[in-house]
């Protein structure tokens, strides 16, 4: 008798764990499946190929600087300067194309060492200056912004190379080649923190710094690669806005991208205190953004109301973290 009420008061907390282990990885799975539903519902058209490749095209982007979002946020760190990192590496590709004259291949390696030296900065500041990631990169998203500005006196640099804007706009297998720059940073995103040292690393770091610090793990170089990573992948979005528009507006271009990137990154399930997430998650969040944004914009509801959804979103998603 003993033994089987045992065994009852076990099952409910067995299957409690089973169920908080299926909420925990599945959950922003099946909350993307209901909102694909519900949109497919509330207009016909959503179904449409050319609307699915138009969402999955706009979100590109921001789903490239949510990837590397997602390296600084499980180290438990934030990286606000990736908007303006992404304007100031696109002004270095434009100006190196027009004003240079520099090849496309040569331009684009440039933008791409620029977005990795700003990431550079911002994890020395961080580790060496001590200063926590949020002041460091708020100044750097000044600093980089207002080069940008400075250079092109706050207009915008325009290129006449049509072979460039195809990386933004052609197609490649039926698949705009933006979405496969995207899905394939995203493999490699997930190879590097799942299947790597290096990713297991950014982990414990995020998990417990000084934990991870007595294990003989180099905290300054797990933080400032990945910094780094954050850094390329804001140039990497430089290549395809500046290419998709054949221009680079130094003022608006990038502008409250960091945002979205962090909203995705939360609302896939990564922890901002570090430690915890995925990047499966990640690329569900970037998901969400963009079925929502689409689906209002086919129901004709207010831009500015728009914000007000993802707000609440987010708020929704760091109240479902606490609770867990």
């Amino acid at each position: 008798m003993s033994a089987a009420t045992e065994t009852e008061s076990k099952s409910p907390s067995t299957g409690m764990r089973l169920g908080k282990v299926l909420w925990d990885q599945y959950s922003v799975i099946f909350a993307f499946v209901v909102l694909v539903a519900l949109a497919a519902v509330l207009n016909e058209h959503f179904l449409d190929i050319g609307n699915i490749t138009n969402v999955l095209r706009q979100v590109s982007i921001v789903g490239i600087l949510s990837l590397g979002m997602t390296f600084v946020i499980i180290l438990g760190g934030i990286d606000l300067s990736v908007g303006s990192v992404l304007a100031f590496s696109g002004t270095v590709i434009m100006a190196a194309q027009v004003t240079y004259e520099l090849p496309i291949w040569l331009s684009i390696v440039l933008g791409l060492v620029a977005g990795a030296l700003l990431g550079i900065i911002n994890g020395f500041v961080i580790t060496y200056g001590k200063i926590t990631a949020f002041i460091a990169t708020l100044a750097m998203m000044t600093i980089a912004r207002s080069l940008a500005l400075y250079y092109a006196d706050a207009g915008a640099i325009s290129g006449f190379d049509s072979s460039y804007s195809k990386i933004g706009n052609e197609y490649m297998a039926g698949i705009p080649i933006p979405v496969l720059i995207f899905g394939g940073i995203f493999i490699l995103s997930y190879v590097v923190l799942e299947k790597t040292v290096f990713g297991r690393h950014i982990y414990a770091v995020g998990g417990n710094t000084q934990a991870a610090r007595l294990s003989a793990i180099s905290v300054f170089k797990v933080t400032i690669l990945s910094y780094v990573i954050c850094g390329i992948t804001a140039a990497i979005g430089a290549v395809i806005e500046t290419s998709r528009l054949n221009s680079i507006s130094t003022s608006s271009s990038g502008h409250m991208y960091e945002l979205d990137a962090i909203a995705a990154v939360i609302i896939g399930g990564t922890s901002l205190s570090g430690g915890r997430g995925r990047i499966v998650g990640t690329l569900f969040g970037v998901l969400i953004l963009g079925v929502l944004s689409n689906i209002m914009n086919l129901l004709n509801i207010s831009p500015y109301l728009q914000g007000v959804v993802k707000g609440l979103i987010i708020i929704a998603a760091v109240l479902l973290q606490k609770r867990d």
